[in-house]
């Protein structure tokens, strides 16, 4: 198969920034907040691009119930709440008061607190809470790679045909290839069971750390 793609050079990136719509004052001030005050766990956060491509997918697909794993300081949280239908609801899992303590400082900035429901627990255990039909428009996954067939099999059944599963994080700095430590080798083994998976089709986009974007089927 011939590959037809580019490498993005931190040239490159700056530019599809720039030529992108820019973050408001409240995701600038969230993104230098993180950076400043948890300078050693900020990577967790999702890049800038991420951000504004949640924003617009939850917007475009018109969801009205979400959930999200792993939260930490908010960026993916506030992007998809702020791109909720009229009465659309977002349910986060973390296990972090620390770090969810600014996400939700930045939710009731932006006027959407009302919109988001915080759980804080082993996300294993809490996403068995939520009701077993499929009603979710959304999920987004960015929480401890070993976690992650677990939270995905929890949460495939409670998604709506034609729904939408996005995990962030696939390509593990392009180390899946090759795994060499404990989360490679765990995100090189969900991507396999993604993929196996008859219940979705799927793509993986080379967005930040790579995303999988799912579909119900």
């Amino acid at each position: 198969m011939t590959y037809k793609g580019l490498s993005v050079t931190a040239e490159l990136h700056e530019y599809l920034l720039s030529r992108s719509t820019p973050p408001d004052e409240i995701t600038a001030d969230l993104i230098a907040e993180t950076r400043a005050v948890l300078p050693g766990d900020a990577v967790m956060q999702v890049a800038p691009e991420q951000a504004a491509f949640l924003r617009l997918l939850t917007g475009l697909i018109g969801v009205r119930n979400a959930v999200e794993v792993g939260t930490f300081t908010g960026l993916s949280s506030l992007s998809i709440a702020r791109g909720l239908a009229d009465g659309g609801r977002l349910t986060c899992f973390d296990i972090s008061e620390e770090f969810t303590g600014i996400a939700r400082r930045y939710w009731k900035r932006a006027g959407v607190d009302d919109r988001v429901e915080l759980r804080i627990g082993p996300a294993a255990e809490r996403l068995r809470e939520l009701p077993a039909e499929p009603h979710l428009d959304l999920v987004f996954i960015d929480a401890d790679k070993g976690g992650y067939p677990s939270y995905w099999n929890e949460l495939v059944p409670r998604v709506r045909p034609g729904g939408v599963l996005l995990v962030d994080n696939v390509l593990w700095s392009g180390e899946v290839v090759d795994p060499r430590d404990e989360n490679g080798r765990a995100v090189a083994a969900f991507n396999d069971v993604a993929r196996d998976d008859d219940r979705v089709e799927l793509v993986i986009l080379p967005i930040a750390d790579g995303l999988t974007m799912a579909r119900r089927r």
